[in-house]
């Protein structure tokens, strides 16, 4: 298929998600309230009474030859039919939700960067989510649960493919206050969120007909709700690292019509031995200091940053691996990419690597989370 074809099918795709995922509100759906009680390996798998939701997996690993490549592999799940109108089905075309991937690999050697969308109702059983151990798939695509501590991980683009074994060096870290994480100031906008900050990688992945067997470390994401977005919010920046002293960050910010962040922003300090530090938007300080304009769309990224901890005396600096790191998908472009940090922690050097996130710069992203 030409590439313009190519690229107007994945936007009609996208859009048709968009769509249908509209149907119902977020008013049908379970919200994310206090007092929820995380269990593992219960909360690895899906939550139906939620209307979104994803898992998500990035890393930077290294070949043999010491080449650094960056990857992003996420299963997003979008509620069409909420638990309580759901009906038993007279066709297997009638789902209860809707299904799709993203698949980015970045090259940093070659500062290059591909990028890859599935979707699918998964009407035949080509996608969906709990079966066995397998967490989530679509097609060829798929996650899998191997014990309660690690996952499997396959994905492929037609230039190249990815199979990833991950084992857990950190247990699950829950984000936010009392099982929520507040995302914005005025109310009835949150997530169950967690991650697991540190997971060791090992495997291969196969490039122009060429296999690269490979270790690095990864983090993943999991996070459900029914709406995250907030009146006059239009995007969020979002960064995590893994810090070569053993620690870990991960900070977001929930940005404004008027580009300032809201207040509910907040993040999370990983100490070496696994205890989590609740950051408030107050505790961080987040100042673009570079910016690359993407060619496909015209949207310019904010993608270098100052950030300072005051309270635990950081300040350090991030920076793209590659600048074009643009996932060009329509509705929801947004930019994602691998990234490095330098700076210093209470006087003394500070380096780290990981992921930064940045969304709504090609276009406000509330009309997925009505």
């Amino acid at each position: 298929m030409p590439r313009r074809s190519r690229a107007a099918h994945r936007a009609a795709a996208t859009g048709l998600i968009v769509l249908l995922g509209l149907v119902s509100s977020a008013a049908d759906w379970k919200t994310a309230e206090p007092g929820w009680k995380f269990e593992f390996p219960r909360d690895h798998h899906a939550h139906r009474e939620f209307k979104t939701e994803w898992w998500y997996f990035t890393g930077n690993v290294f070949d043999a030859e010491g080449h650094r490549f960056g990857y992003e592999l996420t299963f997003f799940r979008q509620g069409i039919t909420p638990q309580a109108a759901r009906a038993p089905k007279s066709s297997r075309f009638i789902v209860d939700d809707l299904k799709f991937a993203h698949f980015a690999l970045t090259d940093v050697s070659k500062q290059t960067f591909r990028f890859e969308q599935k979707t699918s109702r998964g009407a035949f059983g080509e996608a969906g989510f709990d079966d066995g151990q397998r967490l989530a798939w679509i097609d060829n695509w798929t996650l899998s649960a191997n014990g309660d501590d690690a996952f499997d991980l396959i994905g492929s683009s037609k230039a190249s493919t990815i199979h990833l074994h991950l084992r857990a060096t950190k247990p699950p870290i829950v984000h936010g206050e009392n099982g929520i994480s507040v995302k914005s100031v005025a109310g009835g906008n949150a997530s169950h969120y967690y991650s697991i900050p540190r997971l060791q990688t090992t495997g291969e992945f196969v490039a122009d007909g060429k296999s690269h067997p490979f270790r690095g470390e990864s983090w993943f994401d999991h996070e459900w709700a029914s709406g995250q977005l907030g009146p006059g919010q239009v995007g969020w920046d979002w960064i995590c690292l893994q810090w070569e002293d053993g620690t870990e960050l991960m900070l977001y910010q929930m940005r404004l019509e008027n580009r300032q962040p809201d207040a509910s922003s907040s993040g999370t300090w990983i100490a070496e031995n696994g205890e989590a530090t609740h950051l408030r938007s107050a505790d961080f300080h987040m100042t673009p200091i570079a910016f690359w304009k993407s060619k496909a769309n015209g949207a310019q990224y904010p993608i270098g940053w100052r950030v300072t901890l005051p309270g635990q005396k950081a300040e350090f600096v991030v920076r793209a691996a590659v600048e074009d790191q643009e996932l060009a998908l329509g509705p929801i472009t947004y930019w994602e990419g691998a990234i490095d940090a330098s700076g210093t922690r209470e006087g003394k050097a500070l380096k780290g690597r990981g992921y930064l996130e940045l969304t709504g710069y090609a276009g406000p992203l509330r009309e997925l989370n009505r």
